[in-house]
């Protein structure tokens, strides 16, 4: 009998790991040899030890190159001819675009292709990101094309816009809400006592809205608040909106937000909090929210697609305008001189986070779809 291959295509380990684990393993238990295709930074062995066989894809992620990109596609394009497998699993911008090609290359049976968020393509303003979206639109429209395809979105903003922009048949799409969280690691848990801690966890990029978190925190301090903001998460320097090493070092001369790096325990994080922010200026549906809401942790966040989506607006959170750090800092100041509507706004948050966001239906979601796609094609 012909091994069941799943092979996942990801632009970085660290990603994946964090994202779609859960996932893998759940195929695995299926009777599904997993393979990864990705770059390589720190997490090979927690691949590997998991029972991942892992493929090297020299992938940058900074670049647009068309030598960059043509390299990729080659390997891959090899990769699945190798392997063979039947179903390969697409995740994040790059991926999809190339990985979408090289099955129509090779004829892979099934194709699931993850769009996690448009990416700052499609938040850019000015002509020149026009162009650059127009472009994109036209190798989302090859790389879609792929009768065996299926696409997750994790928003319906996203799925209005891509269907229109690649011309995909919106019936080759399916939506899933988020990663998930396992509930069994984030439990809900009262508010901590004392000073109340504002909490922003996110890669550093201007995009996630630092900027507005910082100056939100320093109107409020001239307001006299006594909260402590602090920011959680690390520079992406591949990202071409990561805050730079300079601009950190003013932030931490400045002393108005704290920095706690990089973290991988997420639930003592949440533990710590008492308000959760992301003012991010687009998503596909955030993780950092629906950890929060599986922690009793209010939220304040955009009014964006992804965004929005993962909070009940004026029940679990609160929503403002993007790119505001004025109404970001109102919101902000309302739930911290209101432990009571905070608790409430817990609570709600909880039951949503049991409701839509809990790991095992986004892993039933994703074996039912790979058991779909491989029985049809």
């Amino acid at each position: 009998m012909a091994k069941k291959i799943l092979l996942f295509v990801v632009n970085v380990d660290w990603f994946f790991t964090s994202h779609r684990m859960p996932i893998a393993l759940a195929a695995m238990r299926d009777g599904y040899e997993v393979h990864i295709a990705t770059s390589i930074t720190t997490k090979l062995d927690d691949l590997r030890r998991n029972g991942l066989i892992v493929h090297e894809l020299k992938l940058r992620r900074e670049g647009a190159s068309f030598l960059n990109g043509f390299s990729s596609l080659r390997q891959l394009v090899r990769l699945f001819r190798l392997l063979r497998p039947r179903v390969v699993h697409l995740v994040t911008i790059k991926p999809v675009l190339l990985g979408g090609i090289a099955a129509r290359l090779t004829g892979i049976p099934a194709v699931v292709a993850a769009v996690s968020g448009l990416g700052y393509v499609f938040t850019a303003q000015g002509k020149a990101a026009y162009l650059r979206r127009w472009a994109i639109a036209k190798v989302y429209r090859i790389a879609l094309s792929n009768p065996r395809l299926q696409v997750i979105f994790q928003n319906e903003d996203d799925r209005r816009i891509l269907c229109h922009f690649a011309r995909l048949d919106p019936a080759r799409s399916i939506l899933i809400r988020g990663s998930g969280v396992d509930l069994r690691d984030y439990h809900l848990s009262p508010l901590p006592p004392g000073v109340p801690t504002v909490v922003m966890a996110a890669r550093l990029l201007r995009d996630k809205g630092v900027g507005e978190f910082i100056e939100a925190a320093r109107l409020l301090r001239g307001r006299g608040s006594i909260a402590r903001f602090v920011l959680v998460g690390s520079l992406d320097e591949a990202n071409p909106t990561s805050l730079t090493k300079a601009r950190l070092e003013a932030i931490v001369k400045e002393d108005i937000v704290e920095l706690w790096g990089h973290r991988t325990d997420m639930p003592n994080v949440m533990a710590q909090a008492s308000i959760v922010v992301l003012p991010s200026y687009r998503e596909g549906l955030p993780k950092v929210l629906i950890e929060a809401a599986a922690c009793g942790r209010p939220v304040v966040t955009t009014d964006v697609p992804g965004c929005r989506d993962a909070i009940e607006a004026d029940m679990t959170g609160l929503l403002v305008p993007v790119r505001d750090a004025v109404a970001l800092a109102y919101a902000i100041e309302r739930l911290v001189s209101s432990p009571a509507l905070c608790r409430d706004m817990g609570v709600a948050g909880r039951r949503l986070a049991e409701a839509a966001f809990d790991l095992k239906i986004v892993v039933d979601a994703h074996l039912n779809l790979y058991k779909k796609i491989a029985m049809t094609s």
